[in-house]
């Protein structure tokens, strides 16, 4: 992976509360030493001054990688990614926009770590459009209880995350789904077999070339989303991923022009031109 600083930081790889406990050792930074070191890399690429930055945040990736315990994804490694974003953070912010650091940065941690889980867990592929994968990310902390959701709870969530209650409810049958066998066991005295095999549909898509067929199709699909996007320039990928591929708000263009120093009407003509571009790519990766 193509970090964003080759500082050294320590690493999340080993003992888990042993990194937790170093990386709370860390001093917390004042505004006026923050304020300094930001300064100091951005003016004269003190590493150094960025590395201040990193090893003072840590903690905070910490506690955003907790909040995605839930995943069954190894915490070592949500917080690996973490600190990438993290990394990526202090290499884009600017100290003279009055903004402090822990705040630029909480966006740059949670989008490496989403797509860190995007990318590893199996359950996502009901996740494809951004209102899905919103709700992929905030179902588990919008149901009340643990307990199976009501049609009016789920029919509420929909609406507040711009979604259809049934994928609502398909969402939560997958996070909350264990592994069933097909067929029932060698020693099963029932007369009448409950497994899926007994009961399960058959149809002509289910015959074993056109169900390998269109898995092909789905991976090439995913893979020529992924393709496409790296295939475009820094500033054009960090556009598309702000507009169309976070679970949050989509970032404004007036916001983007005001990051990236151009106008809003130029961020609009990047924008336009990447998803040309992509969709190309897209085309072209699924003809072959």
């Amino acid at each position: 992976m193509n970090h964003a600083l080759a500082l050294p930081v320590p690493s999340a790889v080993g003992s888990l509360e042993g990194y937790i406990q170093a990386v709370n050792r860390f001093p917390m930074l004042s505004h006026e030493e923050e304020l300094d070191f930001a300064v100091r890399f951005r003016r004269d690429n003190d590493l150094e001054a960025a590395r201040q930055l990193i090893v003072s945040h840590l903690r905070l990736v910490v506690s955003v990688a907790r909040g995605y315990a839930g995943y069954g994804l190894p915490q070592a490694d949500l917080i690996q990614e973490g600190n990438i974003g993290l990394m990526k953070a202090v290499k884009r912010y600017d100290p003279e926009r009055g903004v402090r650091l822990v705040s630029f940065a909480l966006h740059w941690i949670r989008a490496e770590i989403h797509e860190y889980i995007l990318r590893n867990w199996r359950l996502v592929k009901i996740a494809t459009t951004k209102a899905q994968r919103k709700l992929f990310f905030n179902l588990r902390s919008m149901k009340q209880g643990l307990g199976p959701l009501k049609p009016q709870e789920a029919g509420a969530i929909a609406q507040r995350l711009n979604v259809s209650a049934g994928d609502v409810l398909e969402m939560e049958a997958r996070f909350n789904g264990h592994e069933v066998a097909l067929d029932a066991g060698v020693n099963d005295d029932e007369g009448d077999s409950y497994a899926p095999a007994a009961y399960l549909a058959s149809s002509a898509d289910d015959e074993p070339s056109a169900v390998l067929e269109h898995k092909q199709l789905d991976v090439l699909k995913t893979a020529g989303l992924a393709q496409a996007l790296a295939n475009l320039d820094e500033r054009s990928r960090r556009i598309i991923e702000a507009r169309w591929l976070r679970e949050e708000p989509p970032a404004t263009l007036h916001e983007l022009a005001g990051e990236l120093g151009v106008s809003a009407e130029r961020i609009r003509q990047i924008e336009q031109k990447a998803l040309a571009k992509m969709q190309a790519d897209m085309l072209s990766a699924t003809a072959r």
